[in-house]
């Protein structure tokens, strides 16, 4: 199963639910070389479920300093494509390896 990692608003149950139809297990860990952002939603349907206006969006640095905790959660491929439909155009997915050193997708700036 492939690993998706919350740094944000898909850690909230209820943007799960909606999401995924389920709440999702996971573990916390770390990402380095990020720093996050705030970005500014305006897509009606995000903001409904996350009940946010602004949402983190994760910016490379290149710096090992610095780190971003989350929450590293299993997901299956089907729900790794609800996921690119809940994140906004702003964000793309790709894939990294964390502190863990297990890989996972993550949503960065585009």
């Amino acid at each position: 199963m492939p690993n998706l990692f919350s740094y944000g608003t898909l850690q909230k149950q209820q943007v799960q639910i909606e999401t995924f139809g389920r709440i999702l297990q996971g573990e916390k860990d770390i990402l380095t070389g990020f720093t996050i952002e705030m970005l500014e939603i305006t897509d009606h349907e995000v903001l409904r479920k996350s009940n946010q206006k602004y949402h983190p969006i994760l910016v490379f640095s290149g710096n090992p300093e610095d780190e971003v905790e989350g929450v590293l959660f299993e997901v299956t491929d089907e729900e790794i494509l609800q996921a690119d439909e809940y994140e906004v155009d702003d964000y793309k997915r790709i894939e990294t390896v964390f502190k863990s050193g297990k890989s996972g997708f993550i949503y960065v700036g585009k």
